[in-house]
């Protein structure tokens, strides 16, 4: 019974999502180098196929996952953003212009110093958009590792930029990874995309029809092209925040949804992308172009793009820091806003099909996405020192500030 407690604590835990994502890739790493090999890679190789009739798909594992699966994930995403917009932390202009221009430049300095490593290379710079995103679950799980010591109004400000980043990176996904264009299946998703509305409109209690409707829409945008993982994004936008009983659908579904998509559906993501290869690796495979930024941009480009973007709001007075945040804990944000993980493999996996390109990806991933979580942990530890300037303002933070943000695990 102690056991089964001291689980339920730790899954409760903010940093619980981050730490199974983190074993999850050690894992991968471990298998993709081991005696295992062979069979790892078999399994992801392996055909998986849904037919009527002769007709319909058949894709290798690996694709199942990171277009069936992580469909989910962006539903789950579509989900938060539709609540955030509606009644929570994106619903007040004023309360988004710092974390949302934060989120723009950190996402437009790492690609810049991405394509100045792999501008020689003009296959590499197809993953100019890699280290634009940050992974929600790992940056807020260093950041609860800390504890009462980080303000509670720097975990909002963590929270807001990394949706609006999560908003930009389904943006890039749409416009910059569609290939092949099928306008016929496009035109079909719209039967499915007129049921959602109307069952949005009637406000259903049910969310059965909803999901159905979202399969289908699935499909079709999968065959036309799109990337099939937006489908998700839209079908969430129309589950229904009210129902015609005044229950919220869309908070049942995102509650029974999330630890599913935390501890089941990303960990399975990221055992499946993160297994490197390290046999025959290098120092000159280390610092290669496209590893080199990969983690250039998710070090040096994210820390950049936050933090500066930040102090040039504030010191214009366009903007103000969240009460009980300094300049330190900025600059500790920033860091952690570094952490690409699950975005960066999946945009990675969109911009290369050569395995040895995506070795290289995960390789920059993995390097780029731990030294921002080692350096944002120190700095943000350093700030919440007794003495420190910028970390004895953690005192002023108001309850409601506290409440709001233990009301979100990521």
């Amino acid at each position: 019974m102690s056991l089964i407690r001291g689980l339920a604590r730790f899954f409760r835990h903010d940093a619980a999502g981050g730490v199974v994502l983190m074993l999850s890739a050690l894992l991968a790493l471990i298998v993709a180098n081991s005696g295992l090999s062979g069979a790892y890679q078999g399994w992801l190789m392996t055909p998986f196929s849904v037919l009527l009739d002769g007709e319909g798909l058949s894709k290798p594992l690996i694709r199942w996952i990171n277009d069936g699966l992580m469909a989910v994930f962006f539903f789950l995403i579509g989900l938060e953003l539709k609540r955030e917009m509606m009644e929570g932390k994106l619903r007040n202009p004023a309360d988004v212009m710092l974390p949302g221009m934060a989120a723009i430049g950190g996402m437009i300095a790492p690609a810049l110093v991405y394509l100045a490593f792999t501008w020689p290379d003009p296959a590499a710079r197809a993953g100019w958009a890699i280290p634009a995103a940050t992974d929600i679950a790992f940056a807020v799980g260093v950041l609860a590792l800390l504890g009462k010591r980080a303000p509670a109004t720097l975990k909002i400000f963590l929270l807001t930029l990394a949706i609006l980043d999560d908003l930009g990176a389904i943006l890039i996904i749409a416009l910059f990874y569609t290939h092949g264009l099928q306008p016929g299946y496009l035109v079909l998703a719209l039967i499915p995309l007129a049921g959602l509305f109307l069952l949005n409109r009637a406000r259903v209690h049910r969310i059965a029809p909803v999901v159905l409707f979202g399969v289908v829409l699935w499909v079709l945008v999968l065959k036309s092209g799109v990337h099939a993982t937006l489908a998700g994004v839209v079908t969430a936008f129309f589950v229904p925040l009210r129902d015609r009983y005044g229950k919220s659908p869309l908070h049942s579904l995102e509650h029974a949804l999330s630890p599913y998509v935390l501890f089941l559906i990303v960990p399975v993501f990221a055992f499946a992308n993160a297994g490197v290869v390290i046999q025959g690796l290098t120092l000159s495979s280390l610092v290669s172009a496209l590893p080199l930024g990969i983690a250039g941009g998710l070090v040096i480009g994210k820390q950049a793009g936050v933090f500066l973007t930040t102090w040039a709001l504030v010191r214009l007075g366009l903007a103000r820091l969240p009460e009980g945040v300094g300049w330190a804990h900025v600059y500790g944000l920033a860091c952690l806003a570094g952490i690409g993980f699950t975005m960066s493999l999946f945009i990675g996996g969109l911009s290369f099909t050569d395995q040895a390109r995506m070795n290289e990806v995960r390789l920059g991933v993995l390097t780029g996405s731990a030294l921002s979580a080692l350096l944002g942990y120190a700095v943000l530890r350093r700030a919440a020192r007794p003495g420190t300037r910028s970390g004895t303002t953690g005192s002023r933070v108001s309850k409601a500030a506290s409440a709001r943000a233990d009301g979100r695990t990521g």
